[in-house]
């Protein structure tokens, strides 16, 4: 299943760094970003993650959530919530392996791991638009999620 514009995100149930489950209807009523990694602890990811924890202030002005998806541990996420500081959710798509991801046309069946694909949502859920890196290697950049919420 691939998720495209206009239609409504679908749910999950995952558990963050701290055992708190989050979901995607807990999400609505604000803005939303859903941010899939492939790998914590990358250089790539981390510096994506540092990025958005740099302008999570900004972020929260536009009425925006934050929530980040990869298909690793919650005890590896938060390792990495611990050092680098991040104080949004960081949740595990550990099992069934790569569930959401794959709900979301996000799973990279070849690595085993999320592609590199942010799903912008508006306050009740549906998809405005998806910022596709379309490579493992290269990273998303802030501007694009803040033009991105800005039309929301």
């Amino acid at each position: 299943m691939s998720v495209t514009v206009g239609d409504r995100a679908p749910n999950f149930e995952l558990l963050d760094q701290d055992a708190n489950e989050v979901s995607r209807a807990s999400l609505e009523g604000r803005k939303s970003l859903v941010v899939f990694v492939p790998f914590p602890f990358s250089s790539i990811c981390e510096a994506e993650l540092c990025s958005i924890r740099d302008n999570l202030a900004r972020l929260n002005s536009m009425d925006a959530n934050v929530v980040v998806i990869s298909c690793d541990t919650r005890f590896a996420h938060k390792k990495w919530a611990a050092e680098q500081g991040f104080e949004f959710p960081l949740l595990s798509d550990f099992w069934p392996h790569g569930e959401t991801a794959r709900a979301y046309g996000s799973f990279n069946e070849d690595k085993g791991v999320a592609n590199r694909m942010t799903y912008v949502l508006d306050d009740t859920g549906v998809v405005w638009e998806i910022i596709d890196s379309g490579s493992l290697g290269v990273a998303r950049e802030m501007v694009a999620y803040m033009e991105a919420l800005a039309k929301v």
